[in-house]
């Protein structure tokens, strides 16, 4: 079964199509394979207004208290937010810890989706420096930044990633990025093509987190034709490695205004891409802040149970009601159980 809106239709008329009663009874809702969502979602967003696509990180401090860090997209701002909590549920009040360059060629407009790891005591900062941001004539690169605290950050003044295959289009954005102790080397998985929302999922690897050398066989996750739920196209990784797999979440597109989250695995992160047989695993819920897209996924494994944060949205006529961050947990270690 495949919708698809007519060509020519301006935004409003897209969603009347595709929630049209002929069509709306294709869509999916709710949580499988074990996920479920906090209920009392969201947790993070509201007051800020629209905040999105997120990355986290568990660390120990001072007195082995735990403490959640969430650096994520803020619109508003148009710059990347900073916030702290010790459960990943209650936030503190978040800062601006990067914001667009002004007269910059890459960064001026907005930056965004970034994608922090700790390595070797500092803090890597992966982010979209976007001109003309969401539109088709604009242009999505990657910039890199470093930090001792992860709030106050150095930038490198040049993109360490831009749109240069055919398939990416102009827009390289959303990074996902890991170092792989076994091989000594960064991997990244990002998405390419349209600069509204990209296209397709790609991968790269680099030895020092500057210079990339790009999959020659890119993409390496692209939509299936043959699924509803991802018949339009593929985005937004978030990459996990436990016990000897490639754990890919994605969000996957039944159409431009409709999302819903996935999963893959993979024996080496690249190639035989293997998704979950209950997909999708994180819908909308019916009614809910997040009735019509959950977006960006962010997964880490906590103790014995897995948490992801991803962003959700809803319709308000005629406009978007603002992307708020939800949660929704999985009890047990095993993420194909």
């Amino acid at each position: 079964m495949h919708i698809k809106a007519p060509e020519g239709m301006n935004s409003a008329e897209r969603i009347a199509f595709y929630d049209c009663e002929e069509n709306i009874k294709y869509y999916q809702y709710g949580t499988s394979a074990g996920w479920k969502k906090y209920e009392h979602n969201p947790v993070f967003g509201g007051i800020y207004e629209t905040c999105f696509d997120v990355s986290l990180l568990l660390e120990k401090e001072g007195t082995l208290q735990q403490v959640f860090k969430m650096w994520f997209s803020w619109r508003p701002k148009k710059a990347i937010g900073y916030t702290e909590s010790s459960d990943g549920i209650h936030w503190k009040e978040p800062q601006v810890v990067l914001a667009p360059v002004p007269g910059s060629e890459w960064e001026a407009d907005e930056i965004n989706r970034p994608t922090v790891i700790k390595h070797n005591g500092k803090y890597m900062m992966w982010y979209s420096g976007q001109m003309k941001p969401y539109l088709e004539d604009g242009r999505s690169v990657l910039g890199l930044a470093v930090s001792d605290d992860g709030i106050n950050w150095e930038r490198r003044e040049l993109p360490v990633m831009e749109p240069d295959q055919a398939w990416e289009l102009q827009a390289v954005m959303c990074p996902h990025v890991i170092f792989d102790e076994e091989e000594a080397c960064f991997k990244m998985w990002y998405a390419a093509g349209c600069n509204h929302e990209p296209d397709a999922i790609g991968y790269a690897s680099s030895h020092d987190g500057i210079h990339w050398v790009k999959f020659a066989g890119n993409p390496v996750l692209e939509k299936n034709p043959d699924c509803l739920w991802e018949q339009h196209k593929v985005v937004a990784p978030c990459v996990v490695k436990e016990k000897g797999w490639y754990y890919m979440f994605y969000v996957g597109h039944l159409h431009e205004e409709r999302a819903q989250v996935g999963l893959a695995r993979s024996a080496n992160g690249i190639s035989g891409w293997e998704r979950h047989p209950q997909n999708p695993l994180i819908c909308p819920t019916q009614g809910e802040w997040d009735s019509v897209a959950v977006y960006k996924p962010f997964v880490l494994k906590v103790g014995n149970k897995w948490m992801m944060w991803y962003n959700g949205a809803a319709y308000e006529e005629p406009i978007w009601v603002l992307e708020q961050i939800g949660l929704a947990e999985l009890d047990g270690p095993e993420l194909f159980g």
